[in-house]
């Protein structure tokens, strides 16, 4: 039986919809939190995976991620840096607020 969110994405996209899932914890994206993603993917790449994100729900976005978190066999330590990147976006415009905090709470809950 084939998984129905299984992805093709390399793990530098997997990283790119990660972060960019993350940043729009609160539902708005803002410039800074965009400037931190593309300092580690390309432009090209930012568009087509915010794409995918966009036309994905939440329940959909979680199993991708769980996905391929368990196809690229994420070790506690890769786990964690993943986990340093989103506080990163984060805490790129200097404000943190609760729906980001919960999520990255959900997100440590989910990838236990």
């Amino acid at each position: 039986m084939s998984n129905l969110f299984a992805t093709n994405w390399t793990k530098k996209e997997f990283k790119a919809y990660v972060l960019l899932y993350a940043a729009n914890a609160d539902f708005f994206e803002t410039e800074e939190e965009k400037e931190i993603i593309l300092s580690s993917v390309d432009p090209f790449l930012y568009k087509e995976i915010h794409k995918e994100l966009d036309r994905d729900n939440d329940y959909q976005s979680i199993q991708k991620i769980l996905y391929n978190i368990e196809k690229y066999s994420y070790s506690k330590e890769s786990l964690h840096l993943l986990i340093k990147d989103i506080e990163l976006v984060f805490d790129a415009d200097r404000h943190r607020d609760v729906l980001e905090d919960n999520f990255l709470i959900g997100l440590k809950k989910l990838l236990k």
